[in-house]
């Protein structure tokens, strides 16, 4: 062979060639340790078996006498020990069937550990695959998984839908944040265009001068609820809600709120009626509570019809307290209903509406009734929109 092959051989270029050499140095190994068996199986009974083992069975077991024939010749004869052998053969077998059953005791626990190994591997490789793809369950699962393809077919809707929301949810907060940092500069400019107008003419009319302050300090009541908006949201986002719960007369609660409300409901023509027992004694925190009803009855003030009553009825159970809020006003669509407790939903679709806030009272008010063990509902028809709280009592 040249020496050019030689070095294609090695250096893997021909990989056929290659490969054969590799398979016949395999071929020769394995005829070297079969011989090397041979050898030593061979050692193993002519050294261990006739000899060693065979001495020993021999001067155990075996009993050497001589007896006379009958022609007076007396001859020697070899006989087993029955008496020893017996036992022997007993313990014998009582070790065989002890190994024979350890050792398939241990074959089959490595065998089932190994299986269930395989069956784990597969199985996550299964789920990998299943939850990285667009295949469908019964396409990645065999059929002896049903339980486990209708659970992760289950698990990944879940997860889908969750990631949906919250999707939509980043995008609502972030359409917010942009258009609440595009508003704030509205009113801003108006406020320094007025300011500027009286810091440059002193000698302005009365009337004009009071026109003119009355429209700055409404431009800079707007600016500061955009403001509060944008501390709403980071409020909510940086706080995680605690409850401190106490006694809590909420009878007494309903009534202050209604009374602070005043001013805002008398400059929508708006009253509300409250329909109450007296003893409504509840173990809650007051202050989270208090803001549960604030954003009820701020959302109820601004959606509803000028002129018309705010109803508040309470009703105690033996276990729970039912306290609804219901307001005269515009129907709202079902498909909306469903998502009014979401952070950042806004009813109002046009950004420069008044009425609708940064979208988080009502999801910050689901928030604390759940962590109070209660329920919070809305139902909207017939221009009706009721709003139901249900609150264990202890």
């Amino acid at each position: 062979m040249k020496i050019p092959n030689i070095l294609k051989l090695f250096g893997g270029a021909d990989i056929k060639l290659k490969a054969k050499y590799i398979k016949s140095i395999k071929i020769a190994v394995a005829f070297i340790i079969g011989i090397a068996v041979c050898f030593g199986l061979f050692f193993l009974v002519d050294t261990i078996w006739n000899g060693t083992f065979v001495d020993w069975f021999v001067h155990s077991y075996m009993i050497e006498d001589n007896y006379s024939l009958p022609d007076g010749t007396w001859v020697e004869r070899t006989t087993f020990a029955w008496t020893e052998l017996k036992y022997f053969l007993l313990w014998t077998l009582v070790i065989t069937i002890a190994a024979v059953i350890t050792i398939v005791i241990l074959v089959a626990h490595f065998y089932a550990k190994k299986k269930v190994s395989k069956t784990i591997t597969d199985t996550s490789e299964m789920i990998h695959v299943y939850m990285s793809g667009s295949k469908e369950a019964t396409e990645v699962f065999p059929k002896r998984y049903s339980e486990i393809s209708a659970c992760m077919a289950q698990i990944k809707s879940t997860i889908q839908q969750h990631e949906h929301m919250l999707t939509e949810e980043g995008i609502r907060k972030n359409d917010l944040v942009t258009y609440l940092a595009h508003d704030l500069k509205t009113p801003l400019t108006s406020v320094i265009g007025y300011l500027s107008l009286l810091d440059e003419v002193p000698d302005m009319p009365q009337v004009q001068r009071e026109k003119y302050i009355h429209i700055t300090l409404d431009k800079a009541n707007r600016l500061e609820k955009l403001i509060n908006e944008f501390f709403e949201i980071t409020r909510y986002n940086l706080q995680q809600i605690m409850l401190e719960k106490e006694t809590v007369d909420l009878y007494y609660m309903l009534i202050q709120m209604s009374d602070e409300f005043y001013p805002i409901l008398a400059a929508h023509g708006n009253t509300i009626v409250l329909n109450a027992q007296e003893d409504l004694m509840v173990y809650a925190d007051p202050i989270k509570l208090a803001r549960v009803f604030n954003n009820i009855l701020k959302n109820a003030i601004a959606y509803s019809y000028p002129n018309t009553e705010i109803q508040i009825a309470a009703v105690k159970t033996e276990r729970e307290i039912r306290i609804s809020v219901c307001n005269h006003g515009k129907t709202i669509p079902r498909q909306r209903l469903e998502s009014i407790f979401e952070k950042f939903f806004r009813l109002d679709d046009a950004r420069a509406t008044n009425t609708g806030g940064a979208g988080l009272g009502l999801a910050i008010a689901k928030e604390i009734v759940t962590l109070h063990g209660g329920t919070i509902t809305a139902n909207s028809e017939h221009e009706l929109t009721t709003f139901c709280v249900t609150l264990p009592i202890s």
